[in-house]
């Protein structure tokens, strides 16, 4: 048996690994488009801003792969999968063919259309190792003193702590009404937009740069308000879109992501697919969503990894969650939580420190969100999993003392003795 693995992030490797654990013989190739194979990419920003070493990058290595007896093909990309043929195609030409294939692609950085944007230095984006290795380069040459940052999402805002680490001045752009518009309620996201205005960061919210300006390199930024802002770098950070681009035409379906079942599989036969690239159910809503969070993409790669080498395992879906530190302040925020409608009963508590919310629709816990204290996020996680009726203690959820005591009996039997899996081990 030949089974290739495209992508060598947590979706892929842990698919290698799940394999070997069924089938320690059949060849595995691991074809990826990254320089680097096997490292954390939340900590590329860590590792700019100097928090980590370059050798606390890596989870997994390439001496580790190949001692399970892994071809790894770096710096590899596929640009064509042939259906028909049972093969990828490289951007060399090579065509590698496969019985069971898996797409761990992940995401592309999504770019504006901005004038001026093309062919100037100082403007990138910041999703891999190597971009993180162009941007340190970059503004040491350079001696980079001010930076602008396109986007005050997760990724906009650790790549704002990691140049102010550097002694940058950053001012973050976000086109929403608030940073973190996505992830967090307004109350939550101006407790962070707070801390990070402490460390000396400005935050312009309700604008975007339609303009990029200066001769070879970038100079300065024109916002869609008429704001000019001298700086001499940019980084664009608004997210990332599945990368799906390169199937056109392969007779796989694809929506947002790439369309997979209960066993990670396309509707093709023995194609897989996983991670941020791939589209499946979304446990409170039962729509079909892209969930790109590290948790998600090691179920998934293992659940295909499995159903790979011929074990029968089936994925049950997930929820949005982030849990990050930014600006010093410990936050997270699982599900559901930033939404409106009277069919949503809304529970908050606040103290000028710390923040907490949870919402409940139809008796259950549906989403939450914490700021500042989040020592017992793990359980509120468990809850809106197992969507249990909550109509006995709801409104004790945010009770300083609330723990497995407000909870049924039998809820508190299975996490006592683990059977409550948040995530599919």
């Amino acid at each position: 048996m030949r089974y290739v693995i495209v992508g060598s992030g947590p979706a892929g490797l842990s698919a290698i690994e799940a394999i070997r654990e069924v089938d320690g013989e059949g060849e595995v190739i691991l074809i990826t488009a990254e320089k680097f194979v096997g490292y954390s990419k939340p900590l590329i920003t860590y590792l700019l801003g100097g928090k980590v070493t370059k050798e606390n990058m890596y989870y997994r290595t390439e001496e580790r792969l190949r001692e399970i007896n892994v071809e790894v093909r770096s710096a590899t990309k596929v640009e064509k999968v042939l259906v028909d043929e049972r093969a990828v195609v490289t951007h060399t030409g090579e065509k590698v063919v496969f019985d069971k294939l898996l797409l761990a692609v992940g995401g592309r950085p999504f770019v504006p259309k901005i004038e001026g944007l093309d062919q100037k230095e100082g403007i990138f984006t910041f999703t891999t190792w190597e971009d993180e290795e162009r941007i340190e380069e970059y503004v040491k040459r350079r001696g980079i003193t001010k930076a602008v940052v396109l986007g005050g999402g997760l990724i906009g805002l650790k790549t704002a702590e990691a140049l102010m680490d550097l002694g940058v001045k950053v001012t973050i752009v976000e086109v929403a009404d608030r940073i973190l518009p996505v992830t967090f309620d307004k109350k939550a996201s101006e407790m962070i937009e707070r801390a990070l205005e402490t460390l000396g960061c400005e935050v312009i919210t309700n604008d975007t740069v339609v303009e990029v300006r200066g001769r070879k390199a970038i100079s300065s930024v024109v916002l869609k308000s008429g704001k000019e802002i001298p700086t001499g770098l940019l980084v664009i950070a608004i997210g990332v879109r599945p990368n799906v681009e390169f199937l056109k035409g392969s007779g796989i379906e694809v929506n947002r992501g790439i369309l997979v079942n209960e066993r990670m599989e396309t509707n093709v036969e023995g194609i897989y697919a996983a991670g941020d690239c791939a589209e499946f159910y979304d446990l409170v809503d039962g729509q079909r969503k892209v969930i790109a969070i590290w948790p998600v993409a090691v179920a998934q790669g293992r659940v295909a990894g499995y159903n790979m080498a011929g074990r029968n395992v089936r994925y049950p879906g997930s929820i949005p969650m982030n849990s990050v530190e930014i600006a010093g302040v410990p936050t997270v925020s699982v599900g559901h939580s930033n939404v409106e409608g009277e069919e949503y009963e809304i529970f908050t508590y606040e103290d000028g420190r710390t923040y907490k919310k949870v919402v409940i629709k139809d008796n259950k816990l549906v989403g939450a969100i914490f700021v500042n204290d989040i020592d017992r996020a793990g359980i509120y996680t468990g809850l809106i999993l197992q969507k249990l009726d909550a109509s006995s203690f709801k409104e004790k959820l945010l009770a300083e003392d609330f723990g497995l005591v407000y909870l049924p009996r039998e809820f508190r039997k299975k996490m006592l003795e683990g059977e409550m899996r948040i995530w599919l081990e």
